[in-house]
């Protein structure tokens, strides 16, 4: 999305009156409205009723789904030929805008399997399907899942995550470099970009080409892109102001401002490069950092969104959003326990490939389903669990374990 790049801040939507409501950048109530007005475009709604949608969900300020990071939804909506830096990356534990990805235990356990376990799924083969993962990630066959099986697991299934993103990049920079020399300049991208959002890319390429001023009107930009920038309160500069920030540290020494390939898949999944993973946790901490010391504060990485909440479902969603990022950080972030997490331990957290932090999640996800305390995982409990590593409940577990072995 493209509010997930710009700095967290509190801003006042220009999509309306000056009397709505001001959310954070990484609001997901501003990530709702904007989710929203793209499924209704996809029907046919008019673009005044896009508007008037837009602007009902962002006065809603009673719903505020504080801690949720819709990844699964994030994906389905996104563009298969989208050329920005997702907000979402598969196997890292937060995202872009520095929410906890709910969704990591289930991407690190499934990989690339993760539609396979769907709600509308025949219960009876997403069963005997996570049996059969159980019994790939039991490699002694001894029946239950030692935290060094999952340890190495977790590894195989971040790996497939890569490849994916790897197979993807390759598709996105032939779309940005068509005459096919394998380097790409800042320029040559932003006339893809913009042509992608509604511009006329002959005038643009011409306007960069004579050295006149570009001047960028989100007005021109499709309904849905539209909105989705405004309601974040972004100016169109502003979001190639901070893609162009990141395109140049993503070039790497010596740097000449054109991408490779390989620099490309830096610029779209920072995850795979240690410099561009350092400049991701910078913007994080950039954004949570509220006394400006470049390190975070148990306070400052628990504060809650902007905005008030008037019952009770909005109150537990705060509870559970400040609960589970204390559990995070106490006992995952903040390695030696100081009450102060660095960038580089912050840095090492969001390492998908960091195999001692492979190990601690291989542990913590034995501890939640591990009932019996022999700190393994056995097919009951996994299928008692199955919600928490698939996505799905699956019923009557201690029953069909025998079913299915």
């Amino acid at each position: 999305m493209l509010w997930a790049l710009l700095p967290t801040g509190v801003v006042t939507s220009t999509c309306g009156p000056a009397s709505l409501p001001r959310f954070p950048l990484w609001s997901p109530v501003v990530w709702l409205a904007a989710m929203t007005s793209r499924q209704r475009s996809l029907c046919g709604l008019a673009a005044h009723g896009l508007w008037f949608l837009g602007l009902v969900l962002l006065m809603d300020a009673t719903a505020r789904p504080a801690n949720h990071s819709f990844s699964r939804e994030r994906a389905a909506n996104r563009d298969e030929n989208e050329i920005i830096p997702p907000d979402h990356l598969n196997g890292v534990k937060l995202e872009m805008d520095g929410h906890l990805n709910k969704d990591f235990h289930q991407e690190v356990f499934l990989g690339k399997d993760m539609d396979g376990f769907d709600e509308d799924s025949e219960p009876r083969r997403s069963r005997r399907k996570l049996m059969v993962i159980f019994s790939k990630v039991d490699v002694n066959t001894d029946r239950r899942i030692s935290a060094k099986e999952m340890q190495h697991w977790i590894m195989e299934k971040t790996a497939e995550h890569f490849q994916e993103a790897v197979k993807e990049n390759k598709l996105h920079f032939r779309a940005v470099d068509p005459d096919g020399d394998g380097h790409v300049s800042w320029d040559e991208y932003k006339v893809k970009f913009l042509a992608s959002k509604g511009h006329n890319e002959r005038e643009i390429a011409d306007a960069i080409k004579n050295h006149e001023e570009l001047k960028v009107d989100e007005e021109s930009w499709p309904q849905t892109q539209r909105l989705i920038c405004l309601s974040a309160g972004s100016q169109a500069q502003e979001v190639l102001g901070n893609l162009r920030d990141r395109w140049y540290q993503a070039d790497n020494p010596p740097a000449d401002l054109l991408l490779t390939e390989d620099e490309f898949l830096s610029f779209l999944h920072p995850e795979h490069s240690r410099g561009m993973l350092k400049f991701m946790v910078k913007e994080i901490v950039r954004d949570l950092d509220q006394d400006g010391d470049k390190q975070l504060s148990l306070p400052e990485f628990i504060s809650l969104p902007v905005g008030t909440v008037e019952n009770q479902q909005g109150q537990d969603i705060d509870d559970n959003w400040v609960k589970d990022r204390k559990k995070e950080f106490e006992e995952l972030i903040d390695s030696n326990h100081d009450g102060i997490v660095t960038m580089e331990e912050l840095e090492n957290y969001m390492d998908p490939m960091n195999e001692y932090n492979a190990l601690n999640e291989a542990k913590q996800m034995i501890a939640i389903a591990d009932e019996n305390q022999n700190h393994h995982l056995e097919p009951e409990e996994i299928l008692k669990y199955s919600e928490f590593f698939t996505g799905s409940k699956l019923m009557d577990y201690a029953r069909n374990v025998h079913e299915e072995f």
